[in-house]
């Protein structure tokens, strides 16, 4: 069974340094055990958020809840905060605290590093390519994803979505799974393209990309999230 940290997992349960470490230890040793078949998502997610939440309290003394907020109930959040206050008070279960973050930290640092590394070793070994004439019109189309030594083509059609911060504009990708082809002498990304103008024809000139990994790696775990934001970065110099 896969080990997972809660949200709060710093100021759940027992107050006990020895018991923290082995609640750490077992979560750390999950996520490396993924990342040795290359599977980072979702544990690479939750890897970054419990380390973001870590820093803030050593920090600023405060629980992070900003950047996963849809993984809190209201009730959650207030319930946190509150037990939170009453820990900061409590200068005994605060040196536990500041024990387990000193042990906790360098321990995520180490693991994130080599997430980011299989990130970044997915990501160069990406090709990314447009299909056919791309139109101005960018933010609508088709995604033909194909994996490493794959005759499997995998049709998306995506959307992008932009959104704003105080800070700066944001893209999202929404995607959705329409076809899977088998590519061929005859059926190349072109003709795949094709098919799809005359199937969908609510996109008479789509935007069209094909996404090809060089590398073999996990579909669902690696190269589709990773796939999906080198997309986002590629878009975005196109539409610079």
């Amino acid at each position: 069974m896969m080990k997972t940290l809660s949200i709060s997992w710093l100021t759940d349960e027992l107050m006990d340094f020895e018991y923290k470490k082995y609640m750490l230890l077992g979560y750390l040793k999950t996520i490396q055990t993924e990342f040795d078949t290359k599977k980072l998502y979702p544990l690479f997610s939750d890897l970054i958020f419990h380390y973001q939440n870590l820093m803030e309290v050593k920090n600023h003394k405060q629980l992070l809840h900003t950047h996963f907020p849809q993984r809190l109930s209201r009730t959650d959040l207030q319930k946190m905060e509150l037990e939170y206050q009453k820990i900061v008070n409590d200068d005994e279960t605060m040196a536990i605290i500041e024990d387990v973050m000193s042990f906790a930290l360098p321990k995520f640092k180490e693991i994130l590093e080599d997430g980011k590394e299989i990130y970044e070793f997915i990501a160069s070994n990406l090709e990314i390519n447009p299909v056919g004439i791309t139109p101005f019109y960018t933010d609508e189309g088709y995604l033909l994803v194909n994996e490493f030594a794959d005759k499997a083509i995998k049709v998306f059609q995506y959307k992008i979505t932009v959104f704003e911060n105080q800070h700066e504009k944001l893209r999202g990708l929404n995607i959705t799974h329409i076809d899977t082809v088998n590519k061929s002498i005859s059926q190349t990304y072109e003709n795949v393209k094709v098919n799809l103008v005359k199937k969908y024809q609510n996109l008479p000139n789509p935007a069209t990309f094909a996404i090809a990994a060089k590398v073999p790696c996990p579909f669902q775990e690696a190269l589709l999230p990773v796939a999906k934001r080198s997309f986002v970065q590629y878009i975005t110099k196109l539409s610079a």
